[in-house]
Order: C-alpha cells, then sequence, then structure tokens
C-alpha cells in the first residue's frame, strides 16, 4: 500500500516531522497537534470517481486517503458507509426543502468514534506498541475498546466519576480497563491529566477522539464528508451541521471537504455550523468573541444532558474555529429544553 503522506506539522510551533516517524504528540509542543499533509497529485493519479465507485463501502474505500502504511496491519469492524436520510418531517417543520441526516448510530459500538478508531488502532499496529489508553467520556472510549480487542491490544480508559454506567458497561465488556476520575479543578479535564501522565510515565500509546495527542485517528471522521458527497451524487451541500465537543468532528468533517476539493471532486466548500449547549459552550463562546485559534478559554464547570458534547475544552477548537472561518460558517448554543423538545420531532 502507498503513503501519501508527505509530513506532519505541528499545528502550534510548526515544527514539521517525516511521515515515518513514529511519533503522536509534538517533541516540542505536547498541546500541538500534528497536522498530516498528502501529496494530492500523487493520489489524482490512482483515485478517481470511477475508481471509488467500484469499491465497498466503508471508511477503507478511502484508504488513499488516510495515513496507513500497511495495508495488512488494517483493524476493522465494518465501519463506515452510514445511511444518509431525508428527514422529511423536520425539514417540513423547520421550512427546508431538503434535509439529510447522516446516522452514524449504524456503526459497530454505535458512534461516528468507530471512524476515528480504525485509524488510530491501525497506526497503533504500524507502531508494534502493546497498550493504548484514551480520555473519553464515553463513545470514544467504547469505540477504542472494541478496536483494541480485535487487535489484541490492551486498553485503559480514563472517564470521569458521572461517566453513564451503561457506557462503562460497554467499555468493560470488551475487555478494557476503566478508570473513574474525580472532577476536582474547574476548567480542567482529569481524564486528559491522567492519560498524560500514563503515557509520559509507561510510554503508552494514545488515542483519544482528539488531535493534539494522536494526529491519525483525527483523519477517520473526514470520511464522513467524503460519503456524504458521493451519496449527493457528487454534489455539495449548502450547511453541514457538526455536534462540537472537542471539535475533532468539525475539523474532520472539514478536511474531508478539503481532500476532494484538492482532488478536483468538488469544485467548493460547504458553509459549517458548529452546535454545542449552552450548558458547555466553550467553542461557541471563542467564536462569537472573535478569539483566535489559541484563544479559547475553558469552561469552568459543564451542566447539560448533552454528555458527549461536555469537553471542558475543545482540543481541536483551533482547527474548528478556523473551519468556521474558512468555509463562512457559523456557530450557536442551544439549551437542554431545546434538545429535549426537537427530540421529539
Amino acid at each position: 500500500m502507498t503513503n501519501f503522506v508527505i509530513k506532519l506539522k505541528c499545528s502550534r510551533c510548526k515544527r514539521e516531522y517525516s511521515p515515518d516517524s513514529k511519533i503522536c504528540i509534538c517533541e516540542n509542543d505536547d498541546n500541538g497537534r500534528l497536522d498530516i499533509f498528502y501529496d494530492y497529485s500523487a493520489i489524482a493519479d490512482v483515485l478517481t470517481k470511477e475508481t471509488l465507485k467500484k469499491r465497498p463501502l466503508g471508511v477503507w474505500k478511502y484508504r488513499e486517503l488516510l495515513p496507513i502504511q500497511d495495508e495488512k496491519k488494517i483493524i476493522t469492524l465494518g465501519e463506515g458507509g452510514t445511511p444518509l436520510i431525508k428527514a422529511e418531517r423536520l425539514s417540513e417543520r423547520i421550512g427546508l426543502k431538503n434535509l439529510y441526516l447522516k446516522d452514524e448510530t449504524r456503526n459497530p459500538t454505535g458512534s461516528f468514534k468507530d471512524r476515528s478508531m480504525t485509524v488510530g488502532v491501525t497506526k497503533a499496529l504500524e507502531f508494534g506498541v502493546d497498550t493504548v489508553t484514551i480520555a473519553s467520556s464515553g463513545n470514544a472510549a467504547a469505540a477504542l475498546a472494541a478496536y483494541s480487542a480485535k487487535a489484541g491490544l490492551k486498553c485503559y480508559a480514563f472517564v470521569l466519576e458521572n461517566a453513564p454506567l451503561a457506557k462503562i458497561a460497554q467499555i468493560r465488556l470488551y475487555g478494557a480497563t476503566v478508570m473513574r476520575v474525580k472532577m476536582e479543578e474547574k476548567g480542567v479535564d482529569p481524564t486528559v491529566v491522567m492519560m498524560k501522565l500514563v503515557v509520559k510515565k509507561y510510554g503508552w500509546y494514545p488515542c483519544p477522539s482528539f488531535g493534539p495527542f494522536n494526529p491519525y485517528q483525527v483523519e477517520g471522521p473526514k470520511t464522513m464528508s467524503h460519503e456524504i458527497v458521493e451519496q449527493l451524487d457528487w454534489q455539495v451541500p449548502d450547511w453541514v451541521i457538526v455536534p462540537v465537543g472537542s471539535a475533532c468532528l468539525l475539523t474532520g468533517i472539514w478536511r474531508g471537504f478539503k481532500d476532494f476539493l484538492n482532488l478536483g471532486f468538488i469544485n467548493e466548500l460547504p458553509k459549517l455550523l458548529a452546535v454545542q449547549s449552552t450548558g458547555c459552550a466553550p467553542f461557541v463562546r471563542a467564536f462569537k468573541e472573535g478569539k483566535g485559534p489559541f484563544e479559547i478559554e475553558p469552561w469552568d464547570k459543564p451542566t447539560t444532558i448533552a454528555g458527549g458534547l461536555s469537553d471542558v475544552y475543545p482540543w481541536d477548537g483551533d482547527g474548528g474555529l478556523i473551519a468556521l472561518r474558512e468555509t463562512k460558517g457559523d456557530a450557536v448554543a442551544v439549551t437542554d429544553e431545546e434538545i429535549l423538545e426537537d427530540q421529539e420531532i
């Protein structure tokens, strides 16, 4: 399998690394995401619309746009290829002619995090590690646990003490070790603190679903954008609405559309709309206040029913802010009452 990655570059200090470097975290700035750059000219020589039409559905349909060298190491549970469903009743209620929902609950463990972990765990095998670790509110840890089980890797998951019991049970079901951590300091995620400590002390492979600690898993969610374009017969939607916690998904969605733009498969980018709860909206607040990519302030204490979005700090917020401004998008925060009301539609 040909690897089309040409370099990794820290989003903060701008240090560059060779694609052959066995690295997840920038050596100069451990909060700097290592962005991955591809040789699109070389990819265009082997990847065409016609080629894609012949391939089976799934994340690895777009393997040239993923940072993997050894195809034999791929760990997959059949993720991706999820349907794009026309939401007719919701469209009628809010006055839109065409509204579609990307149903990521069809993934093996029930969320889009499977797209992240198929790439992240495959890269772990390329690196030759035997233990992986994660800081997660639930879904990402469940996904990493499942893919680690398939790969035969030990998995340690740090979750907040108030994480849903059902989610903890799912993580343990896959054989992972779960460690619940107390939230003691406002604006600080203790699960991330613990993950960074064990990575430094034991050399475990970090694979959370946000970029600064693993640049490879961030590439998985961008395949949602690839699929959306194909499912719309190579048309670009006007807007794409993205729920935001760490902003990894938002950054990935943006990158996916940019992949196809760089390959000439599409001629424009859709506008992106970021959505958070008013009970935890550090990203929306930063966007509304015109903050720079590295000026986002953490949220003191999340109070929302949207547990999967209750990240006190959006680790990929820098990429997310750039994505919104480049696409002329927007950001909005909604109340728990609005969330519950709209679930009934």
